[in-house]
């Protein structure tokens, strides 16, 4: 028998499948998973030998929700996912994809809504841009020294911008004639030609435009009406593909035109549908037991094939001053968040008349929000004068006699960005997040890897809810089993979206992270900043996971160990594109076989 190339030596071996955990050797070989064995395996002078005695060995994670797009390009080792086990990406979420479109309109669309400076974005398009269809881009990316694997859907936003224009698709007057609408449904379909997943939009208006000429308008998929959504679903639903998208939040929701086209009902089949977000609001907590019910009933009574997309740790964000998206969605602080110029962004929020506004819309009870608007709940962390950190913004208020708004609004004016302050907005109630997690009616996602650089960190969740499962475990509280959480987190995922990862059998390409229990402590839930050279040194929020996450294997090769990248990383291949609905060959070229012990 030929040596093989990596031997994974006693650990507890998890398959993705949600099959329970068995004590076994995995021998790797070009690529694919040649042999499961009880026994010892031969191991040659070139082999590779991972101990995984008293660890886990699982698939690598799926994360389907990440902004990476244009880092990839220039990073493209993704190292800030890798290195947590995370061996498959998808890219083109919320209507956001780089295939049609300018390097300037993508710089537009993509910087102010996912909190990425715009100049590095249109810096690296105009730089590496060169396809100019979904095929070349799929080609682009596997020429690139890509470190996990990467798929993708096409954004709404970005093929209603190659098709009307930016000012035309963000404008409530534009209708698309019948020939604008065919052609829209022709760019998607030659993106699922070339192995896309589906068609990412968005409705939510709160995301707006970045650049001078369009500043503050809204992403373009806001503006679409429902015929042009169901002309583009119509194509979806025939190819078997999927939607991903976010209702409404204002006084009109849309969600429920949502669940209608997703239904079976008086059609050949459903719609894939996975929607942002699913989560316990803080702003409405009631809410989550329509999260926690809607799916599974629809699903079942009404025919349809819909997920939320849920992120299973606490929705804590970081801001700037009043660099923060949720701002958006209320006037007074979308009218700030227009302003660039810091000088004039000040004057304004001095001004008193301006002041009144912010202040009726932090009262106004009635108005749909993200934000819970209580900078009761609102910590300051850091700040030029040290008294301050630790209070929050309402403490701060009483102290000095104003409204919470006020003395926001003064520590902005006379600190800036540095000012920095946090909040959870969401899934802070263990009972309901141990529930969300659980629900069939929700799939793991919604981290945002590569996006609000300076506001969170997710990169990490997978491995944060396999402590919160340990734990729950140890405390013989259990909400999930293990196996059932690493299936979340790898296999269900893969499944669902048609894309060949996220299991750990004979025959199955390489692709695997080796999880320590005993490093599933405290420090998971850490955060910290690390520079980004390609983004001009701005420092992101990162996660670590070293005592945790303590190998990752992507495509057979051996990437990070104990908490180092191996050499050639970043710069050797190792991921690929996978294309929806196939099985991809090895980054090698060889294509995978069946067990050969």
């Amino acid at each position: 028998m030929p040596e093989f190339d990596i031997v994974v030596n006693g650990g507890l071996w998890f398959d993705g499948t949600g099959a329970d955990g068995l004590r076994r050797n995995l021998g790797i070989r070009d690529g694919v998973v040649v042999t499961v064995s009880t026994g010892a395996l031969p191991v040659g002078p070139d082999t590779e030998v991972i101990d995984a005695a008293g660890k886990w060995v699982l698939p690598g994670f799926v994360d389907v929700h990440t902004h990476y797009d244009a880092e990839a390009l220039v990073s493209p080792g993704l190292p800030e996912s890798v290195r947590h086990g995370v061996t498959t990406v998808v890219l083109g979420n919320c209507s956001l994809s780089t295939v049609y479109s300018t390097p300037r309109e993508c710089a537009d669309l993509f910087s102010r809504v996912e909190a990425v400076p715009r100049e590095s974005v249109l810096r690296i398009l105009e730089e590496r841009k060169t396809w100019r269809s979904p095929a070349e881009y799929v080609d682009a990316l596997n020429a690139l020294p890509l470190g996990p694997n990467v798929t993708g859907f096409i954004g709404h936003s970005d093929i209603r911008t190659h098709v009307l224009g930016l000012g035309r698709g963000t404008d409530k007057k534009t209708k698309p004639t019948a020939a604008e609408l065919e052609r829209m449904g022709s760019m998607l379909t030659e993106a699922i030609d070339a192995g896309f997943l589906g068609l990412s939009s968005m409705t939510n208006a709160l995301d707006k435009i970045d650049g001078d000429e369009y500043r503050s308008r809204s992403l373009p998929s806001t503006y679409a009406r429902w015929r042009e959504f169901r002309f583009l679903n119509r194509i979806l639903r025939d190819r078997g593909k999927i939607l991903q998208s976010a209702p409404t939040i204002n006084l009109h929701p849309n969600v429920a035109a949502f669940f209608v086209e997703s239904s079976a009902i008086g059609r050949k089949k459903a719609l894939k549908t996975s929607l942002l977000s699913g989560a316990d609001s803080k702003a409405y907590p009631a809410i989550v037991y329509f999260m926690l019910t809607a799916a599974p009933l629809l699903n079942r009574f009404a025919k349809t094939n819909f997920r939320w997309q849920h992120l299973p740790v606490p929705f804590t964000v970081y801001a700037d001053g009043i660099d923060l998206v949720v701002f958006e969605e209320f006037g007074a602080g979308a009218a700030a968040l227009h302003l660039k110029n810091e000088v004039e962004r000040n004057a304004l929020l001095q001004d008193e008349e301006y002041r009144r506004w912010f202040r009726k819309d932090y009262d106004n009870k009635f108005s749909p929000r993200i934000w819970h608007r209580n900078f009761y709940d609102a910590v300051i962390v850091g700040c030029p004068d040290e008294t301050l950190i630790g209070k929050t913004f309402g403490r701060v208020g009483d102290e000095r006699g104003v409204h919470p708004v006020d003395a926001y609004l003064d520590l902005v004016v006379e600190y800036g960005k540095a000012l920095r302050w946090r909040t959870t907005v969401a899934n802070h109630r263990p009972k309901f997040a141990d529930k969300l997690a659980a629900s069939p009616g929700v799939q793991m996602g919604f981290g945002d890897a590569g996006a609000h650089l300076r506001n969170m960190a997710f990169y990490n969740y997978p491995i944060r809810l396999l402590k919160r499962v340990n734990d729950a475990q140890s405390a013989r509280k259990p909400f999930l089993t293990i196996e059932r959480a690493i299936h979340r987190l790898t296999g269900e995922l893969a499944d669902w979206y048609g894309i060949d990862a996220g299991h750990l059998r004979e025959g199955d390409r390489a692709d695997l992270v080796v999880i320590d229990p005993a490093g599933l402590d405290a420090s998971v839930d850490g955060l910290f900043e690390e520079a980004v050279p390609e983004y001009g040194g701005l420092r992101r929020m990162v996660n670590r996971s070293d005592a945790a996450a303590v190998a990752t294997v992507i495509n057979g090769r051996l990437v990070y160990r104990d908490g180092e990248f191996t050499p050639g990383f970043g710069v050797e291949r190792t991921g690929q594109f996978l294309p929806a609905g196939a099985k991809a060959p090895s980054v090698g070229g060889r294509v995978r076989t069946g067990a050969t012990a």
